[in-house]
């Protein structure tokens, strides 16, 4: 007989994200750190995003920056899209 490890499974069934990667998130509450923001995948996998305080409650584009394997689970952190093209057109002005 067979014999199937179900959190092998859950690990394989859960998206892969890499760094530099766009996802579309809902960011449902405040972190712990000043400003950032938190949502979740589907499979429970904590997102972090950067200064995103003020999107609570809203869906945005988040940029991965890197991902940490944690014993409680996986977490991946994150900043704005739309951050850096403010910054580089800021710059340009300047």
């Amino acid at each position: 007989m067979r014999v199937l490890n179900i959190n092998e499974l859950c690990n394989a069934l859960r998206p892969v994200v890499l760094p530099g990667e766009t996802i579309r998130v809902f960011v449902l509450k405040e972190g712990k750190e000043a400003g950032q923001g938190v949502a979740y995948l589907d499979d429970g996998t904590m997102i972090v995003v950067d200064n995103a305080k003020r999107c609570i409650g809203r869906n945005v584009d988040v940029v991965v920056t890197s991902v940490l394997q944690t014993t409680a689970g996986r977490m991946i952190f994150t900043r704005l899209k739309e951050e850096p093209e403010r910054e580089e057109v800021a710059v340009a002005r300047g």
